[in-house]
């Protein structure tokens, strides 16, 4: 895998632990005897799907891509700037228009999910007063799931991840602007 392909796994990577991307790039292939080129590595960009009221008063809908070109920290929040590509249909499946244009959206963290308890308890035999209580392996796994609404798994995975630092809007902004920039570097 050459440097800039790795580059571009982390960015995607990234781009879906903040909920902004749902593929990624594949894997690579076998690495050649020699150093070749590497191609220049683009952004993936994000499907954006939507629906709207047409002239008629039916249901148009959206379709089209986010391309990310930069992120940067809004009093406090995550924001994400890049292009809007996209085709506006009209509920009869007519052409409405076309979008192109630059947009700021703020970039949300995708749900989470942290591990409470892994406990793995192994073969329990045990034999009181003539009561024989066998027991196989027992492996039991609690896992949070903290999104808005899931008042409980918020609490635990807040509760679980006290000690964790967590990095500022501006300091993941920056960390990736950087990633951007190396994947646009010709």
């Amino acid at each position: 895998m050459t440097h800039r392909q790795r580059l571009s796994m982390i960015v995607t990577m990234l781009l879906v632990a903040l909920g902004l991307a749902t593929t990624g790039a594949g894997a690579a292939a076998a690495a050649p005897q020699r150093q070749a080129a590497a191609p220049a590595v683009a952004v993936p960009g994000v499907p954006m799907t939507g629906g709207f009221t047409d002239a008629a008063g039916g249901a148009g809908t959206f379709a089209g891509t986010f391309t990310p070109t930069s992120f940067a920290d809004q009093n406090g929040a995550l924001v994400a700037t890049g292009t809007l590509t996209g085709t506006l249909t009209d509920a009869a499946g007519g052409t409405v228009g076309t979008v192109d244009q630059s947009v700021t959206a703020p970039a949300a963290i995708a749900a989470a999910t942290c591990r409470i308890l892994d406990l793995t308890l192994g073969p329990l035999h045990l034999d009181l007063l003539g009561l024989v209580v066998d027991l196989n392996q027992v492996h039991l796994t609690i896992n949070a799931v903290s999104t808005p609404g899931n008042l409980l798994g918020n609490l635990l995975c807040a509760i679980a991840g006290l000690l964790d630092p967590l990095p500022s809007a501006g300091a993941l902004a920056a960390l990736l602007n950087f990633l951007l920039a190396l994947l646009n570097q010709s």
